[in-house]
């Protein structure tokens, strides 16, 4: 979630803002890992988006128009949205790359802004276009009246997504919460490094910890706090932790 003052932000309140970089795919930093049904290219887009492509198929998650220009992107098979704010879910991202055949997930509470999506709650599981995709819990930790009204229980959803054997977890705004902890045989993790708004450097350090990923993107990130956590995770050469551009 990008920093803003007070309160729940389901719109985006910068009228006058652009419709993002122009940059089309191919200046945009591309990583490759391999599973055992060819390589899944990683592509990251800026802030918290992101977008896979395995076996031919596109999944996004969260195209938000301030970081890239959706209308030079290739159109979408899925996308992935996390939750209802407006650098998460953004109607003018989602409409460039939605072609006929696309399936947009998202949580309930999105349903309003989403016409024709599937709704995923906390604990369900489906297979859409071949891939196995789990909508996990993401929310904040804290009394309701501090950060925790930011980021509800049940509001949004992390998702863990199968590319054949290679299981790859998505966080969303989150904090160091037990479901998190909990995954077990994750390959690929990114998660939230935008303290208070999700993870702090030491509680994104004890996820990665507890769930121990083979790779660790920190994302939707700040450069202090991305320092900071690289001298937590030093020690740990088990996990290859990746850095990659904010933008």
């Amino acid at each position: 979630m990008e920093e803003r003052k007070a309160g729940l932000h389901d719109e985006d309140p910068r009228s006058s803002l652009g419709e993002g970089d122009d940059m089309p795919l191919d200046e945009h930093v591309t990583d490759t890992v391999q599973t055992g049904d060819g390589d899944l290219a990683i592509t990251h887009l800026g802030h918290a988006s992101l977008l896979f492509t395995h076996g031919g198929k596109r999944i996004y998650i969260d195209p938000y128009s301030r970081f890239a220009d959706y209308a030079n992107l290739p159109d979408a098979d899925i996308v992935l949205i996390t939750h209802a704010h407006y650098d998460h879910l953004d109607p003018r991202a989602i409409a460039k790359i939605r072609r006929d055949t696309a399936d947009i997930v998202h949580p309930e509470r999105c349903a309003k802004r989403i016409k024709g999506g599937i709704v995923m709650r906390n604990g369900d599981v489906q297979v859409i276009h071949g891939f196995r995709i789990e909508a996990i819990p993401s929310y904040s930790l804290g009394p309701r009246w501090k950060m925790g009204s930011l980021h509800p229980s049940g509001h949004g959803n992390g998702y863990v997504i199968e590319f054949a054997n290679l299981r790859v977890l998505v966080a969303g705004d989150t904090h160091a919460i037990p479901e998190l902890k909990g995954q077990v045989g994750i390959d690929v993790a990114f998660l939230p490094l935008r303290a208070p708004f999700a993870m702090s450097p030491q509680m994104l350090a004890d996820v990665a910890l507890a769930m121990k990923p083979k790779i660790l993107y920190p994302y939707h990130r700040s450069e202090a706090e991305t320092r900071r956590l690289i001298d937590l995770l030093k020690d740990h050469p088990e996990i290859d932790l990746r850095i990659r551009p904010r933008r």
